[in-house]
């Protein structure tokens, strides 16, 4: 346990962050989940219309250091070859 003010203050902080950052990728992985989900169903424009939304937010974690930019990129990439292939 932190014995410290600061080291308290620290581990308030980790804990506020790790709650922010799981509520982020949980937000994440929804979207992602909607393509996959419109891809199963065979919908091509429904997916291209999540692959949108899903390509946002998976930027977004990086831009909050949720995630690296090559996971992300590799995760946008292979979404959108999916839908590609669809017809």
């Amino acid at each position: 346990m932190a014995n410290h003010s600061s080291a308290k203050k620290a581990l308030r902080q980790t804990i506020k962050k790790t709650l922010i950052n799981k509520s982020r990728i949980s937000r994440i992985r929804t979207y992602i989940k909607k393509v996959s989900q419109a891809i199963a169903a065979g919908s091509q424009q429904e997916a291209r219309d999540a692959l949108i939304i899903a390509q946002s937010e998976v930027m977004r974690g990086v831009t909050k250091r949720v995630l690296k930019l090559n996971t992300a990129s590799r995760k946008i990439s292979r979404l959108a070859q999916k839908v590609k292939n669809m017809s």
